[in-house]
């Protein structure tokens, strides 16, 4: 074997394994990854408004945005965004409120402790504090508010394939906000906790949905 011949193969050699340990690399940070997107409906608390302000049971949208890492196979966070509208139902006064909120979460994923389930379903349970923002619109942009929050809630997963589910998630949102002073500070304002029911897509940014 000439020494082009040895070096020429050496330099193949080289190539293949730098290939191998960047997909190898890649595969280990990326496929932990995973990022979702989700719309739905709202209802907030009625003891969240000042009297006679009362929102409709029943509002939408609500937007969730998010991405997750998972840590092992069960064992996850997740940073997500979430904005929410809801205005006054017919007997109340005039009013809307943009509610919006960011929240750091502890995934728990159980797929592989219930053994009962369809392998193509998943449930994902989620909790974690945040914080809130209260924007209302009309005739009451100056009553804005900022409180704490904790978010928990559940994820049931229907998965398409490897890289790809869609999920029901519910929601409930518990406020850490003093009450309006003096009252007038909360006409068309919202502190209280909230509901949120979403459908929304997950996806994994690598070739496994999951990953340890």
């Amino acid at each position: 074997m000439n020494t082009t011949s040895l070096k020429y193969k050496h330099f193949i050699l080289g190539i293949l394994i730098s290939l191998i340990s960047f997909l190898s690399f890649s595969q280990a940070e990326i496929s932990t990854w995973k990022a979702q997107i989700a719309f739905g409906i709202n209802a907030p608390s009625e003891s969240g408004f000042v009297e006679p302000f009362l929102a409709k049971s029943v509002n939408f949208p609500t937007i969730n945005i998010g991405v997750q890492r998972m840590f092992t196979r069960q064992l996850g966070a997740k940073l997500d965004f979430g904005y929410n509208r809801f205005s006054q139902e017919s007997s109340s006064p005039e009013f809307k409120v943009n509610y919006t909120r960011i929240n750091a979460q502890v995934i728990y994923d159980t797929t592989n402790k219930i053994h009962f389930l369809p392998p193509a379903i998943g449930i994902v349970g989620h909790v974690g504090p945040g914080f809130t923002f209260v924007k209302p619109l009309g005739n009451y942009p100056d009553n804005k508010i900022s409180f704490f929050n904790v978010m928990t809630g559940i994820e049931f997963h229907y998965n398409v394939a490897r890289t790809f589910s869609v999920f029901l998630d519910t929601s409930y949102i518990f406020a850490f906000a003093k009450d309006f002073i003096p009252v007038s500070d909360g006409f068309g304002s919202f502190n209280g906790d909230i509901l949120t029911i979403t459908v929304g897509v997950s996806i994994s940014l690598s070739g496994c949905y999951f990953c340890e």
